[in-house]
């Protein structure tokens, strides 16, 4: 199987595994040219870089509802059978009345039966075999299969393609961040989106943040002006070391990486945007735009599967010149931190439930009781906004303000693999693109030789 191959070509992809040193090269160890080919074609990305942090007037949050509103039958189709991905399809059996689903697929068969079993248990639910679908082109089936609403949630680095043929087909849309692991996967879920608005198509991501009630009501008081004009803010997302797999006898090269993904760069993105989109998706909602520029460092000491980096520490810019201190590490024993924290001129807020004052005392902290506010499943909520905006005609599209999260995680990876100041614009016009030309169980040469990025140069 052959790596890089839309951005490299078959031939010299094979002349550089020959030759490691000038393999570390090409694939971006040392030459920033490998991650920042230049395409030509910028993102209609529709940010909302209205001034960064700027005090609003009221801002209208809509009424988040317990349940979805009954209407006819919706049917979901579940492509990608892990963890996340089944629970995501009990979140959205349980977000209203009248849902099903009827169709699974994933690569592995092992990992349908799971779902199937999970379902017959949990919801009495059986799915037939012929609704059943394993194999790279499962999620073509799917979608073929008559469902109003796929549920994306394999790796990453599959999104793009997946949603792009889920709103061809006109489907309804939940899928998981981060939405891509490079730029040319941003390009494309930006037009599908773009395309899911003319067709009036519903896409919810997973952002869960969005939907949940303490943030939310944080947020609207931050946009109404509580801490004044934001000046400065960081986000962190530092934990224990996340799951690996053992490769296993029988297994192909493929089928290890992809059962290890997020240990994988090509798969997950790096943790910078697999996970820590997250924390940087709340710093770009809160502040209405996105950095522009990325300075990074990072590195790799103990991860013991995959080519991924350990900890990522970024500075990040933005038009304004505003700073962000995004911070993230997936390491046992150290000292850990899930959070934002945003700065105004006229107070502070962790962005979650509290804003403070200049002096660091309570200003205002969600109340569980207050005006019925009390906390929700933001998991659960997500696919009740979806499902309410179907069924209600008004349809939700945020797949673009996750592509420019996750954008920014690229960015800030891209600086901390390199060493250099990696800037927006080369991210709108990279023609980065991560992983095979085509997918198929079998030999990965990659797999067997990673290649964990260098920063810099040992010489001038």
């Amino acid at each position: 199987m052959i790596f890089f191959t839309r951005l490299l070509g078959d031939t010299f992809f094979h002349h550089i595994v020959r030759h490691p040193i000038e393999r570390r090269k090409v694939m971006g160890v040392q030459s920033r040219r490998t991650f920042l080919g230049r395409a030509g074609t910028a993102l209609a990305a529709g940010a909302l870089a209205n001034g960064c942090g700027k005090a609003q007037k009221k801002v209208d949050i809509p009424v988040m509802l317990e349940k979805a509103p009954d209407g006819p039958e919706l049917t979901v189709g579940l492509v990608g059978c892990g963890g996340r991905g089944r629970g995501a399809m009990i979140n959205f059996l349980d977000a209203g009345p009248n849902l099903t689903i009827t169709a699974l697929a994933d690569v592995f068969q092992d990992r349908v039966d799971m779902a199937r079993e999970e379902l017959s248990t949990k919801k009495n639910v059986t799915i037939p075999a012929e609704n059943c679908f394993v194999g790279f082109d499962g999620f073509r089936k799917v979608i073929d299969s008559g469902v109003d609403v796929v549920i994306l949630a394999t790796p990453p680095n599959f999104r793009h393609e997946h949603m792009a043929a889920a709103v061809a087909a006109g489907k309804h849309i939940f899928m998981e961040k981060p939405v891509a692991v490079d730029p040319a996967g941003i390009r494309s879920i930006i037009e599908s989106a773009g395309q899911a608005r003319t067709k009036n198509l519903s896409v919810v991501t997973g952002t869960q943040r969005r939907h949940q009630k303490q943030y939310v009501e944080t947020y609207r008081r931050v946009a109404e002006g509580a801490i004044g004009d934001i000046v400065s803010a960081r986000c962190y997302w530092n934990q224990n070391q996340l799951w690996f797999r053992t490769r296993e006898q029988g297994w192909s090269d493929m089928e290890w990486m992809i059962r290890d993904w997020v240990n994988w760069c090509w798969l997950s993105g790096d943790h910078i945007v697999e996970q820590h989109v997250h924390n940087i998706d709340i710093i770009n909602w809160f502040t209405g735009a996105h950095p522009v520029r990325a300075v990074g460092f990072g590195s790799r000491q103990r991860r013991v599967t995959g080519d991924q980096y350990d900890n990522f520490s970024v500075d990040f810019t933005f038009e304004n010149g505003m700073h962000l201190h995004s911070m993230c590490r997936q390491i046992n024993g150290c000292a850990n931190d899930v959070s934002e924290l945003i700065v105004g001129t006229k107070g502070s807020t962790n962005c979650s439930d509290t804003i403070f004052k200049p002096d660091g005392t309570v200003a205002w902290k969600f109340d569980p009781g207050e005006g019925g506010k009390e906390p929700n499943n933001p998991y659960l909520q997500e696919h009740i906004d979806l499902v309410t905006s179907i069924r209600t005609s008004e349809p939700y599209n945020e797949a673009v303000n996750t592509a420019e999260s996750t954008l920014v995680g690229i960015m800030g990876r891209i600086s901390a693999y390199t060493g250099a100041e990696t800037t927006w614009q080369e991210m709108l016009d990279s023609d980065l693109r991560l992983g095979p030309a085509e997918y198929a169980l079998g030999p990965v040469a990659y797999a067997n030789a990673p290649i964990v990025p260098v920063p810099g140069k040992e010489k001038e």
